[in-house]
């Protein structure tokens, strides 16, 4: 079964500090869960043997048959969900494969945007000096992002926006976002310095899920606002 990765995808070698913070269960039936993973977890075991506590081992404790079709990056919070059975694991992922499924994200970005809503078309390669890293590469793999502003955060300097992937690439959102001049802050990977030291975590959250129910062919959809405003501190340059 192929694991599809909607977001970021993080260096499983190296030594990451599990949260504290419980995640969070949203919904339960026979099939499958929605839960609310915090940021700086794991979506699954690291290869790094002092890497498996993650989110998954964590909700086996309580749901044996659970099981992973999309992950979060460690450094991301927000919404994910995890089939309990055969069936569902086999029909969500085929949801996520031919893109059936809608995933919104929250980010603070650094900087005000010019428009307040656009598209964001940037390929994508790895970065062969610098890995695990991407890089914006025309000759890499077609990306596009669809954002929209949703708040302008003159304190910080900053923007809130909404971003939806239309395609699933390593790091797309964190990449063209600075392509686009707005670094999500906190990022450790992609912001300049000021922008990394504005916040205390990544500030990208995955607050937006809908997908076919397996067995009723409902569509269900969940939210779950961020919170990671307490994470974000004043810039050092606002008046």
């Amino acid at each position: 079964m192929q694991l599809i990765d909607m977001t970021d995808s993080f260096d499983e070698l190296a030594v990451l500090t599990p949260t504290t913070d419980a995640w969070q269960l949203l919904y339960q039936d026979e099939q499958l869960l929605v839960v609310n993973k915090p940021a700086r977890l794991l979506t699954v075991p690291g290869r790094h043997p002092a890497n498996r506590d993650c989110l998954l081992s964590r909700v086996q404790q309580e749901f044996p048959t659970a099981s992973i079709v999309h992950r979060l990056d460690y450094d991301t919070s927000g919404l994910l969900v995890l089939p309990l059975t055969k069936k569902a694991l086999s029909a969500i992922s085929i949801q996520f494969q031919q893109r059936q499924t809608k995933k919104l994200y929250q980010a603070v970005v650094a900087g005000e945007l010019s428009q307040s809503s656009g598209q964001v078309n940037a390929a994508l390669a790895p970065d062969p000096e610098h890995r695990p890293l991407y890089k914006v590469d025309p000759n890499g793999k077609a990306s596009q992002t669809n954002y929209r502003l949703l708040q302008t955060l003159p304190e910080h300097q900053a923007s809130l926006v909404e971003l939806e992937p239309v395609t699933g690439r390593s790091h797309q959102l964190r990449l063209h976002m600075k392509a686009l001049g707005h670094a999500i802050l906190g990022d450790p990977f992609y912001a300049d310095p000021e922008s990394k030291q504005q916040a205390s975590r990544l500030m990208l959250h995955a607050w937006s899920l809908s997908f076919t129910h397996p067995l009723t062919g409902k569509v269900l959809s969940f939210q779950a606002e961020p919170d990671f405003f307490s994470a974000l501190a004043e810039s050092p340059c606002a008046p």
